[in-house]
């Protein structure tokens, strides 16, 4: 088969494509021929060696995909065999992702896809779609699932709603019935934020955000999806009801956070800090059945139309993927694997 690998942490020429022995299911697990990788920047910066140590000597990058199971270990249903599914969190303990033409991974892990749901949309799910559940879900009074009418009542507010974590967090809160605000930089992302569901878009940087927000929701915001704590704090606090939730999934612009504790403890503000890699099995076990279901509802597109544009890149082109999503190319990033 053939396969992107990486013998060292680098920048993405550290890429090569090369054959590989196509892997054998073990116990529990399934392999799947991957259609389409969904390239995320936990990827190139777990590449890089941002993030941490290279563990394995030889590494197969990509956490998402979408494919078809071709085989199955033991313990597992053999009707799984020609089963359309979506990947995710490949790489998370194992060598091998799913920059490949196969992959083997543990078969809780490969979620069924409906027919009529596109591997664009597969591809596109994994960790953009579980961090949004996972910020969706931690409030404290909150939901701790989703599904329709879970955040009836509940104003949500996306920071960032033309990137792939905050297009998910916008499309699962309209999913699940809450009202949803989305901060944005200008009128195409504006656009796109809309597109993917967005009741309201608030510039930030235009006029008085925090009162803009603030007339859409005079009694604050229950839940906040953040993806620039640091630049956006100040925000967020002039927003947040109290007792609300501030789930932070990423600090873009590495802009240092600092806290006015007396402010938080009036508010009783809770922050969620959180990352798939270490948010527990169970988390992620409900995260994967929750945007099962929304998927089957239709409530999960991708493309332009919906919000989230979509760059491809061939299997052999993944270094320039890569680049694309270092580059904060808007949308997401696809890898195609094969036909």
């Amino acid at each position: 088969m053939k396969a992107i690998i990486y013998r060292d942490n680098g920048g993405p020429e550290v890429l090569q494509l090369l054959d590989r022995e196509v892997p054998a299911p073990g116990p529990g697990e399934v392999r799947v021929r991957i259609a389409v990788s969904g390239v995320n920047p936990t990827d190139w910066k777990t590449r890089a060696g941002a993030t941490n140590p290279k563990q394995f000597p030889e590494v197969t990058p990509h956490l998402d995909g979408a494919g078809t199971v071709d085989a199955v270990g033991d313990g597992v249903d053999p009707g799984r065999v020609g089963q359309r599914v979506w990947v995710f969190m490949a790489t998370a303990g194992r060598p091998t992702g799913t920059a490949a033409e196969f992959t083997v991974v543990a078969a809780d892990r490969a979620v069924p896809l409906p027919d009529d749901v596109s591997f664009d949309v597969g591809a596109s799910l994994g960790v953009p779609a579980l961090t949004a559940h996972r910020a969706l879900t931690v409030g404290e009074d909150g939901p701790s699932r989703l599904h329709p009418g879970a955040l009836e009542g509940k104003v949500v507010l996306a920071a960032g709603g033309a990137g792939a974590v905050g297009h998910a967090a916008i499309q699962l809160a309209r999913w699940a019935g809450a009202t949803v605000i989305s901060t944005i930089s200008g009128p195409e992302k504006a656009r796109l934020a809309t597109a993917a569901g967005a009741h309201h878009v608030v510039n930030y940087r235009e006029g008085d955000p925090a009162a803009a927000i603030r007339a859409i929701a005079p009694d604050g915001v229950d839940i906040i999806a953040e993806v620039a704590l640091g630049a956006n704090l100040a925000l967020d606090l002039a927003v947040l009801r109290t007792r609300g939730t501030i789930s932070t999934y990423a600090n873009d612009g590495g802009k240092p956070v600092e806290l006015d504790v007396r402010q938080n403890m009036t508010l009783n503000t809770r922050f969620q800090f959180l990352v798939l890699y270490t948010v527990g099995p169970a988390a992620l076990a409900a995260a994967a059945e929750d945007v099962a279901a929304a998927v089957a509802d239709g409530a999960l597109p991708v493309g332009e139309e919906h919000g989230l544009p979509l760059t491809r890149f061939p299997l052999a082109e993944t270094a320039a993927a890569h680049q694309a999503v270092e580059d904060g190319t808007v949308g997401k990033v696809l890898v195609d694997v094969s036909s």
